[in-house]
């Protein structure tokens, strides 16, 4: 029987991630579903081409009914800004859930990034006794003291308080890392179960051309993402910028995407020619960007909290059916090790990543094909669009009375 389901999210289209794909498929299954989102700023830190920044308007995406609200912007460069961001919506978000929550079903949560930006589903819960659940992609509060605050006793006293908030009254919690579940284990009730459900591949078009990324053959290696602080990238240029004429002239790293660190790296890479930044690209361009690669890179700073997360790119990256190269530690390590994805290295260690670009630069095509053999498995098991959309459907409508 078709529910009414209202999504809360940080992000939606035209912003480039999972939930689009869940709230097509539920509209697609005769579900009517409703978004309430921000106005569209991510990645660059201002309103998208063709939205403005109201104070509140009701959009649309392919049938589906989007309530969006005024944001913040200029985000990118101050963390000040960044905090007032999740504060309006924690804010207005809960003001327009009082008003339209109780025509729902049920509440489904896309925690994206800061906790705060699931309030207005609890609001909806306590006030309407809905059903609702979280699908868990970053963890506080230790994603909070990774991106630098001080882990002082009152910001910890305060943060574990918020949490346990947030989490007591849930009905389904599912987690993109199984690193996250001992994380969450205080803050949640104690009968409730945790559901695996990891991010999968963009949908690619590996039969496009490749793209032209340098007039003369090398060894391509590629980043592509958000380009924050705590994706290392920093270290990657250093330890890049550290390789000798020979093979400096023999590869090329290729940055794609933006993010709050872009110009700092720009500075960073500034008179090395073979680092190129190519700017943000839409996602259907991507696949020929990763067929031109040699190597795909995913890199994390060395934290504790980045050793239990999957970046979503991952996923992306087996689909390219291209060598992963791992800068990081922990789960991804253990994936791209245990499947010969490709190889890894420190993300701490500038030697060690340094030695890994010889190593992959001097790798011939024949050893590079022994990384893609398992994507195809991979692909149809444990990260399958369709079978992980329908573990979230089942978990968040099996709670409806």
């Amino acid at each position: 029987m078709p529910k009414k389901i209202l999504i809360v999210t940080g992000c939606f289209y035209p912003e480039e991630f999972k939930i689009n794909d869940i709230a097509l498929s539920w509209k697609k299954k005769g579900h009517d579903v409703d978004v309430l989102t921000m106005n569209p700023t991510y990645p660059l830190g201002k309103v998208s081409a063709g939205y403005k920044n109201r104070f509140f308007w009701k959009d649309h995406y392919k049938g589906i009914n989007i309530f969006r609200l005024w944001t913040v912007t200029g985000y990118k460069d101050s963390a000040i800004k960044k905090i007032f961001k999740y504060m309006s919506f924690m804010f207005f978000g809960s003001i327009v859930a009082i008003f339209i929550g109780r025509r729902y079903d049920c509440v489904f949560g896309f925690n994206l990034g800061s906790l705060t930006d699931m309030f207005p589903a609890i609001v909806v819960r306590k006030l309407y006794k809905k059903p609702i659940m979280f699908w868990i992609q970053d963890i506080w509060p230790d994603s909070v003291y990774a991106y630098g605050f001080k882990k002082t006793w009152i910001l910890s006293t305060f943060l574990d308080a918020f949490v346990k908030f947030m989490h007591s009254d849930i009905q389904a919690i599912a987690i993109t890392c199984k690193g996250f579940e001992s994380k969450l284990k205080p803050y949640i009730k104690k009968d409730l179960k945790f559901t695996y459900a990891p991010n999968w591949a963009d949908d690619l078009d590996m039969d496009m051309d490749p793209a032209a990324l340098s007039l003369t053959q090398k060894v391509h290696f590629t980043f592509a993402g958000n380009v924050g602080k705590v994706q290392n990238l920093d270290n990657i240029i250093k330890s890049f910028c550290m390789l000798s004429g020979e093979y400096k002239k023999r590869s090329q790293l290729n940055i794609i995407g933006e993010g709050s660190n872009i110009n700092y790296l720009k500075k960073l890479a500034k008179g090395n020619s073979n680092i190129i930044f190519h700017g943000k690209k839409i996602r259907q361009d991507m696949a020929k960007f990763y067929k031109a690669s040699d190597f795909l890179i995913v890199s994390l700073i060395n934290k504790p909290i980045f050793s239990i997360t999957i970046p979503a790119k991952t996923q992306t990256y087996i689909a390219a059916k291209k060598p992963i190269l791992a800068i990081i530690n922990g789960d991804v390590a253990d994936i791209v090790k245990n499947y010969n994805l490709g190889v890894c290295a420190d993300p701490s260690n500038l030697i060690l990543i340094k030695e890994t670009f010889r190593k992959c630069v001097d790798m011939t095509e024949k050893e590079k094909s022994k990384f893609t053999t398992n994507n195809t498995k991979l692909l149809k098991t444990i990260f399958n669009k369709n079978s992980i959309i329908n573990r979230l459907t089942s978990q968040l409508i099996g709670h409806i009375d």
